[in-house]
């Protein structure tokens, strides 16, 4: 139901857009208006929305979810051309992130108060306050064309697609677009700790004389890491919007720079293709999120 709730909405909304698609025809010179309502009718444009709408709504169904306006290719290969490029990217920059802000985030809570304890929120407010695209291009400024140790963006180096060259540029991107999620990382693991450190199995296991590491590991960090999970699996959707800005300064061919293009060629089924895609990862994420926490919690899996 929700999946159909965003895609109704969605459908309306991007075709009540001013332009459309026949806009990027109109453009070409000696295109008259006979022409563009022969394109119309050819792309079935002529015909009332909600007609559209079912007909779009049907052929999807049945995994066929439209031709893109720029080059006629099926929408599905298009998102999947520059999934592995989003995938890549965000893989990274969430191991990155979850590791360092897990990290921070504990050492915050067992340090509570003290001189990194202030050091962490303020840098994560930092963090959170400033625009990821002022990070990225100050990131270029000065690594790529002051210091000149790493390339100002794109993937790969034209005619050099070794695996040392995709990492070399992946490093700028993926530790961009990892600054914001470590300071939210932090945030919610030092409050999970604080909220696990006062808590009676935490005090018996120090009281029983473990070592202050074997506590940390086994009683806290586990038990904190819980709502974690579900953080994760609402992170999941972010996959198209959380790298959109990183991907467009850095110049990445990945889905998020893929809807920046397909806003500008108002290319419709492709913006649908992304979205209903974002839409069905959020329902996943929301079922991942509720499984990952009964299989960490046996509070929750026994009740």
């Amino acid at each position: 139901m929700l999946i159909l709730i965003v895609s109704m909405i969605g459908f309306f909304v991007i075709n009540l857009a001013p332009g459309g698609p026949l806009s990027q025809y109109a453009m070409t010179p000696g295109m008259s208006q006979a022409d563009l309502d022969r394109i119309a009718a050819q792309m079935g444009l002529d015909r009332p929305l909600p007609v559209q709408y079912l007909d779009w709504l049907g052929n999807m169904l049945i995994g066929d979810w439209g031709n893109s306006y720029r080059d006629q290719s099926p929408v599905l290969d298009v998102v999947w051309r520059h999934m592995w490029a989003t995938l890549l990217l965000m893989g990274t920059s969430t191991v990155i992130s979850v590791a360092l802000g897990t990290l921070v985030g504990v050492l915050g809570a067992l340090k509570r108060y003290s001189i990194f304890d202030y050091m962490a929120t303020v840098g994560a407010m930092i963090a959170l306050s400033i625009p990821t695209f002022w990070f990225g291009l100050v990131a270029i400024f000065i690594f790529a064309l002051e210091l000149g140790w790493l390339p100002a963006g794109s993937m790969y180096t034209v005619g050099d697609q070794s695996l040392g060259d995709y990492l070399i540029h992946l490093i700028m991107p993926s530790i961009v677009l990892a600054l914001v999620n470590v300071a939210i990382w932090s945030r919610y693991m030092r409050a999970a700790t604080l909220d696990v450190i006062d808590q009676d199995y935490v005090r018996t296991a120090k009281a029983k004389g473990l070592p202050h590491l074997r506590v940390v590991s086994a009683h806290i960090v586990r038990n904190a890491l819980i709502p974690m999970i579900t953080l994760a699996g609402l992170q999941l959707p972010t996959i198209i919007g959380g790298a959109l800005v990183t991907e467009t300064v850095f110049t990445w061919p990945g889905l998020g720079r893929l809807f920046i293009d397909s806003l500008g060629y108002n290319d419709y089924p492709v913006i649908m293709g992304l979205l209903m895609f974002s839409a069905i990862l959020t329902v996943i994420g929301n079922f991942l999120a509720d499984v990952g926490v009964a299989l960490a919690d046996p509070r929750i899996r026994l009740g």
